[in-house]
């Protein structure tokens, strides 16, 4: 608990356009890692277009580490097979965390990262101030794979006692 900042939060919402894996359809699921921490979300059964709404809650004691995403297909009898992955920092979400934003109107927009090389945003992200909260969405475009995005929304959320950002 010692370098423990606080809670990340990973509203994992839908797939998009996922790959077909099985004959007509997949079965996905999507992990999220960073360092020693691996989550998942549940299975949606036959469909390209999933809606896991999901919450996902990463400890968080270095900011500046990537968390990983995968998606599979759940298989019964054989391995899961690979629907693509993604790759995201929090960086510029923490920022905007640190910045104490209390008092700002509801739905302001704190800052926009676009999406580059360096990350696999598939359209800008904004982090904004909504219901006394930094949120961030952002819809990630898979790699390694044919086709594929998944949207999530971050929120931090506050330990008592933790050395916080």
């Amino acid at each position: 608990m010692d370098n423990l900042l606080g809670l990340l939060r990973i509203h994992v919402e839908r797939g998009v356009n996922l790959a077909i894996r099985d004959v007509v359809s997949s079965d996905p699921y999507v992990v999220i890692k960073m360092g020693k921490q691996k989550l998942k979300t549940r299975v949606v059964k036959k469909n390209l277009n999933p809606e896991w709404n999901d919450d996902l809650t990463l400890s968080i004691s270095d900011p500046h580490a990537p968390i990983q995403l995968f998606v599979y297909d759940k298989d019964t009898f054989s391995l899961d097979d690979k629907m693509g992955d993604a790759e995201f920092v929090i960086g510029p979400f923490v920022e905007a965390v640190k910045m104490r934003l209390e008092g700002l109107p509801n739905g302001t927009i704190v800052t926009r990262v676009q999406p580059s090389r360096q990350n696999c945003l598939a359209e800008e992200s904004k982090i904004v101030w909504k219901d006394g909260k930094v949120i961030q969405n952002m819809v990630l475009r898979l790699r390694n794979v044919e086709c594929g995005e998944v949207e999530l929304q971050l929120c931090w959320i506050d330990i008592p006692g933790s050395r916080g950002i």
